[in-house]
């Protein structure tokens, strides 16, 4: 499996990986963290036109999707109930997402991320059981709370992890 940075040509199978994705959540306890539109397909087109989207692909097929950059988010500047482990220069991780049909498209995502920075920062909702156990077993640390105002979020508040090299 390759990752490379999204196109205007993987739209489709983008959101239909997000689709996936609502359901497998809402279907695991999970409702409300996407709800029934998020990402939103004008935030999609948007992340491929910054360069920050990239897709898990093996030839012609699009297993999994997320959004990864160096810089800083304006969400984790504020963290209640904790703190981040460094206060350096991070990569962020955001919509990590899966089409259900490969095992370990996470990990994978994970494992690039690192290649490309020492220090991580990403953020999921309480009810994400399934999120948050992949994230322990990758070596991602528990820092606090994080709340989500931006222009597509409601404010509500995410668990934040950081990672290490």
């Amino acid at each position: 499996m390759k990752i490379r940075k999204a196109e205007i040509k993987d739209l489709s199978d983008i959101l239909r990986i997000y689709a996936y994705a609502r359901s497998f959540m809402k279907e695991n306890g999970n409702p409300d963290q996407w709800g029934n539109v998020y990402p939103s397909l004008e935030m999609v087109r948007e992340d491929i036109e910054k360069g920050i989207c990239y897709v898990c692909a093996e030839e012609k097929h699009i297993a999994g999707v997320f959004v990864f950059f160096k810089g800083e988010d304006p969400t984790y500047r504020i963290i209640r109930e904790g703190k981040w482990h460094r206060n350096i220069p991070y990569g962020v991780l955001h919509r990590v997402a899966s089409d259900g049909s490969t095992k370990g498209i996470s990990k994978l995502c994970f494992n690039f991320a690192k290649e490309h920075c020492d220090y991580l920062r990403i953020d999921t909702h309480k009810d994400n059981i399934p999120m948050q156990n992949t994230l322990a077993k990758n070596g991602f640390r528990k820092c606090g709370i994080i709340d989500t105002y931006d222009d597509t979020n409601d404010g509500s508040p995410r668990i934040a992890y950081d990672w290490e090299a």
